[in-house]
């Protein structure tokens, strides 16, 4: 089984392309457990709701494993959520930097629009650059294998693609066309 992870800034199309990608690829996609949290508990956060948050998507993506798919997107992990602490409470717990890992990481970066629904904390001007760098420097402390996924939507879509189909190439889940 196969991991992609997709990273980076709120507002990014990382959730959108997720879970198209997975229909198209024949992979599961792995929700945002966090978005569900604060529709349902709101957005006033404390580092415990982020642990709670970091758990409830672990719980998420076990379950999604257990079926054994070839490919699974997971629309975010615990490094996003480590992301979420640094910008929010200028620390990363060490809780959640021990979860397992993705085998592929996409960061998206900030360079379309925000629309904003009514979740977002950091979708515009320098917070939205802070956070977007702060995603990034998770990734580079985890030590995790990383593709910046950057331009239009439909830029996006394609690089998005490409980077997973090559890896699942070079793991032999498929064969290469």
């Amino acid at each position: 089984m196969i991991t992609v992870c997709f990273h980076g800034a709120e507002s990014t199309g990382k959730s959108v392309l997720a879970e198209k990608l997975s229909r198209e690829l024949g992979g599961t996609w792995v929700p945002e457990y966090g978005r569900t949290y604060c529709e349902e508990k709101g957005t006033d956060l404390a580092m415990a709701d982020l642990l709670a948050i970091a758990e409830g998507q672990a719980m998420a993506v076990t379950a999604a494993a257990s079926a054994r798919p070839k490919l699974l997107l997971l629309d975010t992990d615990q490094l996003m959520t480590a992301a979420w602490a640094e910008m929010l409470f200028g620390e990363v717990p060490g809780e959640l930097t021990v979860y397992p890992k993705a085998d592929l990481y996409l960061l998206f970066t900030p360079d379309v629009p925000c629309i904003d629904d009514g979740t977002r904390f950091f979708g515009k001007g320098p917070l939205r650059s802070r956070f977007a760098a702060l995603a990034e420097d998770v990734l580079v402390r985890a030590g995790v294998k990383y593709v910046t996924i950057s331009g239009g939507w439909i830029d996006r879509e394609k690089a998005a693609r490409a980077a997973i189909t090559t890896l699942m190439a070079a793991q032999a889940v498929w064969p290469s066309k």
